[in-house]
């Protein structure tokens, strides 16, 4: 795909005036959110259980695939308000109830997920990466009074200090499992056909609770309210809608014969994999094949079996695909219309990388944040190849600004930090007024904490971060956390942690060390020191220590750019070459 003869047929501002129109698909209104009059899609669904009822209609289609299970749109159905009935009859929730979920992306994610949502209560999505005691506190935090675990789940929160009940998905063993509450997945066609009792839903009510790491190391909860979460729902088909404009095509299309399926090899505790795979493939009638972990010759025989013709990916992934992947591509690939990818930041061959090895296919870039219910702003087929550096504009309903250190916007073309206000920005960190300030003014403007700059048409590129964070395939790590494990090993006067550039991962963790004479930490020996303290993926994969003092601004700050050049100095690394530590324990 490029930009071929007569391209573009329309502006972007024309484009997006004709699909934002009275009447249009992405038609707008102002609604008052949190004292806020903000502009919200008129054809949004209100509420969660209205997406769940509405999949009724597609009926025998398959919905979910996981390895060899096949599980209907009507037997999903069956399972969530299966469940529903479980969840109100045997365990006692209530509206705003929290009750979380801490599993693979197993089919009962799904079902659990939507039950809970269904019935008015909240849904809390854990990372499950995540070390028991983090799991642990994350439960408590919220005061989740049930968890619906995997049984390796189950056994990282044997003995941690929590209130929730455990109901196991999966796995034998002691309390109760989904498979005698419900069913095994097999049997949820043969479920009876009770609906949930009805609870009023409002739009502002909360759905979800997604966690996601804060500046002090600790878990923070980010709640998103129904609203929100199906505003992204309106957001995911906009790029595709634009570009079809672009390319002088109707919007909507004509409707296909064959069902849509989409490959989720991404976690579905996060927002991408949630927000913008989960509930649109309920919500459209797509197939959505799910994984276990990735595995990339099962996930290319995966798109060929299923005729996957959309891949939800990390840039990570997409690496691997584009390495693995000849030019041309491969027999079995020819069905992938769509190569879309977030989370992280891209490099800029990224597009065309993925354009060059499946013919057929688009590349497709998403920006956002657990506080922005995902989406942002995004970037898709010949707008993308045109400017691979931009993760696109920004959606309807969004509204940005761009502004300096003083708070004063900035000209066009200059760099700034990025504030945002709508419809799907968070109210603020549950239980945490003081981070909650930190970043969500009084006008209801979020601080993304990206340094971005804006060109001509309203295309976003951005510059850097000014949070303390390294994004590792897809993964947010805050060095304060990191730092914080370090700090308390035995020997360790001080450290700094940052992240160096990788071409597979996007960044690797690495820590500078400052230690006693005669304690010389290495990357082994620190992380097998902190392999029981921190997840896999957040353990440092290069250690470079000495006894000399970091260095410092005049203010305190350490400068951690002399310590990352210094490091990539000493051992040459570049980008792309092979890592001691390659990605494990999830």
């Amino acid at each position: 795909m490029t930009a071929g003869p007569g391209w573009p047929a329309c502006t972007i501002a024309e484009a997006d005036d004709m699909l934002t129109a009275k009447g249009a698909p992405f038609a707008m209104h102002d609604v008052r959110v949190n004292g806020h009059m903000v502009r919200a899609y008129v054809e949004a669904p209100e509420n969660m259980r209205h997406v769940l009822d509405e999949s009724r209609r597609f009926g025998d289609d398959i919905f979910l695939v996981y390895e060899e299970e096949r599980i209907s749109f009507e037997a999903h159905w069956r399972a969530a308000n299966r469940f529903a009935h479980v969840l109100i009859e045997r365990y006692g929730i209530r509206p705003g109830d929290r009750v979380a979920l801490a599993m693979r992306n197993y089919p009962e994610w799904s079902a659990s997920a939507f039950a809970i949502m269904a019935i008015g209560a909240v849904c809390v999505p854990l990372n499950a990466w995540e070390p028991g005691e983090t799991l642990a506190a994350m439960l408590a935090k919220v005061g989740a009074r049930v968890v619906i675990a995997d049984g390796e789940r189950r056994d990282r929160l044997r003995g941690r200090d929590h209130s929730a009940a455990v109901i196991v998905v999966r796995a034998a063993g002691e309390g109760a499992t989904f498979e005698e509450l419900v069913g095994p997945a097999g049997t949820w066609a043969d479920l009876a056909t009770e609906p949930a009792p009805f609870r009023p839903i409002a739009p502002d009510d909360t759905a979800l609770i997604v966690f996601t790491s804060g500046t002090t190391g600790k878990a923070k909860a980010v709640p998103a309210t129904h609203r929100a979460a199906l505003t992204n729902l309106v957001h995911t088909q906009y790029r595709a809608a634009r570009a079809a404009l672009r390319r002088g095509e109707q919007w909507p299309p004509p409707p296909t014969v064959e069902q849509p399926a989409v490959l989720l090899p991404v976690p579905l505790f996060h927002v991408t994999g949630l927000h913008s795979a989960l509930v649109p493939a309920l919500a459209r009638g797509h197939r959505l094949v799910l994984m276990y972990r990735w595995d990339i010759e099962k996930a290319l025989e995966i798109v060929a079996r299923e005729r996957v013709q959309t891949l939800i990916l990390v840039p990570t992934l997409v690496v691997q695909l584009i390495e693995r992947i000849p030019e041309g591509g491969l027999p079995g690939l020819e069905t992938v219309r769509l190569v879309t990818y977030g989370g992280a930041p891209a490099t800029a061959d990224l597009a065309a990388g993925v354009r060059s090895r499946f013919p057929g296919g688009a590349p497709a870039q998403g920006y956002g944040a657990t506080e922005t219910c995902s989406l942002v702003a995004s970037n898709s087929h010949e707008d993308l190849l045109m400017r691979p550096g931009s993760v696109g504009t920004p959606v309807p309903c969004c509204e940005i600004r761009v502004v300096g250190e003083d708070g004063a916007a900035v000209g066009q073309g200059e760099a700034g930090e990025l504030l945002i206000r709508g419809v799907q920005v968070f109210s603020g960190y549950w239980g945490e007024a003081e981070a909650t300030a930190a970043v969500l003014d009084a006008d209801g403007w979020y601080r993304t904490g990206d340094i971005v700059r804006v060109d001509e048409e309203g295309f976003l590129f951005v510059l850097d971060r000014k949070k303390d964070m390294i994004i590792r395939g897809g993964e947010n790590i805050y060095c304060a956390e990191v730092e914080a494990a370090i700090a308390a090993l035995p020997g360790v006067i001080e450290c700094a942690v940052f992240g160096l550039p990788d071409r597979i991962m996007g960044e690797i963790v690495a820590a500078t060390i400052v230690a006693h004479e005669g304690v010389v930490p290495d990357t082994r020996s620190v992380r097998s020191a902190l392999k029981d303290k921190l997840p896999g993926f957040k353990l440092p994969e290069r250690v470079m220590a000495g006894t000399a003092p970091l260095p410092r601004t005049a203010t305190g700050k350490v400068l951690k750019g002399e310590l990352r050049r210094a490091m990539m100095a000493q051992a040459s690394i570049t980008a792309g070459q092979d890592r001691s530590f390659p990605a494990d324990s999830h």
